[in-house]
């Protein structure tokens, strides 16, 4: 005697297209940056015309040897009328902040989020290979969460 199944026919599950949630997925790769040798003018024009806060400096091989903010350019500014000298004698590399923290392309985005909050900065830039290839923001991280608000928030 044959065993029927009253089960009936399964349906195919539903493909879940997973939403990437790396720092590289979200990354502005298109960067306005600086040379070392850039006149601090040069960039503030610079940040005002892009309405960007601050760049990368690079050298001639596109490594990242540091960062110039609108704080650093008014630090310039501050110090130059105290002092009363000119504006046009400094230079980025005088300027720029040397020391700089970079994130991880293959980062996951919560925990690039957590570097933000821990870190206190607004911008950290990614290296390849010495290169740099991209930056992260703030406002990148927000842009994440948004496209993956129907998601699960974990991975």
């Amino acid at each position: 005697m044959a065993i029927k199944s009253f089960q009936g026919q399964r349906k195919k599950e539903a493909v879940v297209k997973k939403t990437p949630m790396t720092v590289k997925d979200y990354m502005t790769r298109k960067l306005i940056t600086f040379k070392p040798d850039q006149s601090v003018e040069e960039v503030i024009e610079t940040l005002i015309r892009y309405k960007i806060s601050g760049g990368p400096v690079v050298n001639e091989n596109n490594e990242l040897i540091g960062i110039i903010s609108e704080g650093d350019c008014i630090k310039h500014i501050s110090e130059s009328r105290y002092h009363n000298m000119p504006l046009t004698d400094k230079k980025v590399e005088q300027r720029m902040v040397k020391n700089v923290e970079t994130i991880d392309g293959h980062m996951n985005i919560f925990d690039a989020a957590n570097k933000f909050l821990n870190e206190k900065r607004r911008r950290f830039p990614v290296v390849e290979h010495g290169k740099l290839v991209g930056q992260i923001s703030q406002k990148d991280i927000l842009k994440a969460t948004v496209r993956m608000k129907s998601q699960n928030w974990w991975k």
